[in-house]
C-alpha cells in the first residue's frame, strides 16, 4: 500500500514527542500570580478608571491571593495608576453633569464602588447647593415639558418620582415644581404629590 507519512504514522501508534528540555517550550507555561494580577489590573484600567476596591474584587474573583493583590495594588497606587480620590472626583463630576444625580445619590454610588466616606466627602464637596439646585431645576423643567399634555397631578407625581430616584429631597423638589408650574401659569397646588409614586 505505500509508505505511511510521518504524520499518519504518528497518529497510528507512535507516541507524541516529549517537550524539549531547553528553549521557550521548556519553560513553565503557568504564569506567576503577580503577573496575572498586573495583567488583570491593566486590562481593567484600560477600559475605564476604577477604584482600588473594584480592582481588589476583580482580583479576588480570579483567585489571586490576597497578599499578591495587595502588593500589586500598592504598586499601582504608588505610581498613580490607582487613585481613589481622583476616581471619586471624576465619578462625581460626570454623574452629576450627565445624569443629574444629587449629592445623596452620588454618595451611595461612591460607597457601592468601595470609596471610603472621607474620600467621598472631598469629592462631593465639588457639588455645592447651587450646583445641586441648578441640576434639579433642569430636571424638573425637562420632566414638566415632557408631560405637558397630561393632567397637572400626573405631571407633579411623575416629576417627584423622577427626581426622587436621583436622590433629591422632597422639599427642594416641591419648591422647584411649584416655581416652574407657576412660571408656565399652571395650577401649582402640590397637595400630597410628594407622597405619590411616579
Amino acid at each position: 500500500m505505500g509508505e505511511l507519512t510521518g504524520r499518519s504514522a504518528g497518529r497510528r501508534g507512535r507516541p507524541a514527542p516529549e517537550p524539549p528540555d531547553v528553549g521557550a517550550a521548556a519553560q513553565d507555561a503557568e504564569p506567576d500570580p503577580e503577573s496575572v494580577a498586573r495583567a488583570i489590573v491593566l486590562r481593567r484600567l484600560t477600559g475605564a478608571p476604577q477604584s482600588r476596591a473594584q480592582l481588589a474584587d476583580a482580583l479576588a474573583r480570579r483567585d489571586v491571593p490576597d497578599d499578591v493583590s495587595t502588593r500589586v495594588l500598592d504598586r499601582f497606587t504608588e505610581v498613580g495608576l490607582v487613585d481613589d480620590q481622583e476616581y471619586a472626583r471624576i465619578l462625581v463630576r460626570s454623574r452629576h453633569a450627565e445624569r443629574g444625580l444629587s449629592r445623596r445619590a452620588l454618595g451611595v454610588e461612591l460607597r457601592r464602588k468601595g470609596i471610603d466616606d472621607e474620600t467621598a466627602a472631598v469629592a462631593l464637596a465639588d457639588v455645592d447647593d447651587a450646583d445641586e439646585e441648578k441640576a434639579a431645576r433642569e430636571l424638573v423643567r425637562r420632566r414638566l415639558r415632557s408631560t405637558a399634555a397630561l393632567a397637572t397631578e400626573v405631571r407633579i407625581r411623575r416629576t417627584y418620582g423622577a427626581l426622587g430616584r436621583k436622590g433629591y429631597p422632597a422639599g427642594l423638589v416641591a419648591r422647584l415644581v411649584r416655581e416652574e408650574l407657576a412660571a408656565e401659569g399652571a395650577d401649582a397646588d402640590l397637595g400630597d404629590a410628594g407622597d405619590l409614586d411616579a
